[in-house]
């Protein structure tokens, strides 16, 4: 059994759809297709809730728009015998969307179960509509088996009922292609909730993992991951292969090709990912795997990325304080990049994202608010208008080669370098530079690399 994943690029539009439907039906395994909802709808559903809060009654112009959408495609693409019964389905959807923004626009007030509930509809739509394109498929609806619970004012999975309602609602059936709309989830009450951004692709690895498929593939709009951002470096090549680890790397420094828990589920059950484009699917792509299974293949560079709005934040105290950081911004919500020591062995500084930049220095002025008092922690100091730019390759703790090469690059360079750490698990190498300096630092390392 295969799991396949379309996000919303791949069933934006009837071409697309076209080809989603050739990927398809040519499997000759049994296939589980997790599909988004159309590109740019969930969007579109936000900004429209948006609009009935404000009680800009122009929200009803936008629910006809996005129906029209829809069902031109159902013109375009469903079989004739089949349109009555979906397009009722459809019709009773938009109403109840409908009727939920005139909730919010009489309340004037977007509430975060409302806003799930709305962005809910366009996974529900789109799932509808593919099962209905494809010829054989059958429904499964993830409301009723993908399930979530509350932590840290967040829905996240809530793992092991999630696998028991999968088992029970995919065991015993008999199917060959099977339909799931991906991001959408229930909790323990049945309230309509969701995985977050990139749900889609999560829900996709939980199936996998769940189901013991042979391979999880990701279909998208680019031919895998690449060396480099192509839009900042014309030259970036395709990788063939990558570990777990050095997917999860770059797509924790930026690569924008799929939602980093993806790869959790199947990393655990050893489940190789492929990434492939919808739009040229003889493309060989990128595989995801077990670094132990590479035949040979010789451990190198795989790819620089960067993440173009970072602050760094250092502080100065003893050990037993700097010791706690680390987990005084984990449970703070504030994702840290790197962590480096600096000449001075009681400070250290944290590359951040400039957007949690804020939370982090409120996260350990409070925390450590009578330290500060006593002198025994200096207050934080931040430094903006950075980007963090990481070279990602397996192994480096027994790789030097790979760092000496980055070493030489930059000292052949005047880049000022405000920190550089090799971070754990010895998969990146993480370099902090002047915003204006991130194109070419990432253009050096390339260079040194892959040209």
């Amino acid at each position: 059994m295969k799991v396949l994943k379309f996000g919303g690029t791949s069933v934006g539009t009837i071409e697309s759809l076209r080809n989603v439907k050739e990927i398809v039906e040519s499997n000759t395994e049994r296939t589980v297709v997790v599909v988004s909802a159309l590109g740019g709808l969930t969007d579109r559903l936000i900004e429209t809730a948006k609009k009935a809060e404000r009680g800009d009654e122009s929200y009803r112009e936008e629910i006809v728009a996005m129906k029209t959408r829809h069902t031109d495609i159902i013109e375009a693409l469903v079989p004739e015998e089949q349109r009555g019964d979906l397009l009722k389905d459809v019709d009773l959807l938009f109403s109840q969307l409908e009727r939920t923004y005139t909730g919010i626009c009489l309340l004037e007030e977007l509430s975060c179960r409302s806003l799930d509930k709305v962005v809910s509809f366009g996974e529900r739509l789109s799932s509808r509509i593919v099962t209905r394109i494809i010829t054989g498929a059958r429904l499964f609806d993830s409301l009723t088996f993908i399930k979530t619970l509350r932590r840290f004012d967040r829905h996240v999975l809530d793992n092991d009922i999630t696998l028991q309602l999968i088992d029970s609602a995919f065991g015993d059936c008999d199917f060959q292609i099977a339909v799931v709309p991906g991001f959408i989830s229930t909790d323990s009450n049945g309230v309509i909730t969701n995985l977050g951004r990139g749900g889609s692709d999560y829900t996709a690895a939980i199936l996998a993992a769940a189901l013991n498929a042979s391979s999880l593939e990701i279909w998208t709009d680019v031919d895998g991951f690449m060396t480099a951002d192509p839009r900042l470096i014309p030259d970036a090549k395709v990788i063939p292969a990558l570990s777990f680890t050095e997917a999860m790397e770059l797509c924790n420094f930026g690569a924008k090709v799929i939602y980093p828990p993806t790869i959790y589920p199947v990393f655990h059950k050893n489940i190789p990912i492929f990434i492939k484009n919808t739009f040229n699917p003889s493309a060989p792509g990128t595989r995801i795997h077990d670094v132990r299974n590479r035949n040979g293949e010789p451990v190198d560079a795989k790819g620089v990325t960067s993440l173009a709005a970072t602050s760094l934040l250092t502080i100065e105290a003893q050990e037993n304080i700097r010791s706690k950081v680390l987990n005084i911004l984990s449970r703070s919500g504030v994702s840290v990049l790197l962590a480096t020591p600096t000449d001075e062995s009681n400070r250290i500084s944290y590359s951040i994202a400039s957007s949690e930049i804020e939370l982090a220095r409120t996260a350990l002025e409070t925390e450590f608010y009578a330290e500060i008092e006593t002198g025994e922690m200096t207050p934080v100091r931040i430094e903006e208008e950075l980007s963090t730019v990481a070279i990602v390759a397996d192994d480096l703790k027994n790789n030097i080669e790979i760092s000496q090469r980055v070493s030489k690059a930059m000292n052949a360079s005047d880049l000022d370098i405000r920190a550089w750490t090799v971070a754990a698990p010895e998969t990146s190498i993480s370099l902090v530079v002047k915003k204006d300096d991130r194109c070419r630092a990432l253009q050096l390392l390339h260079n040194e690399f892959f040209s």
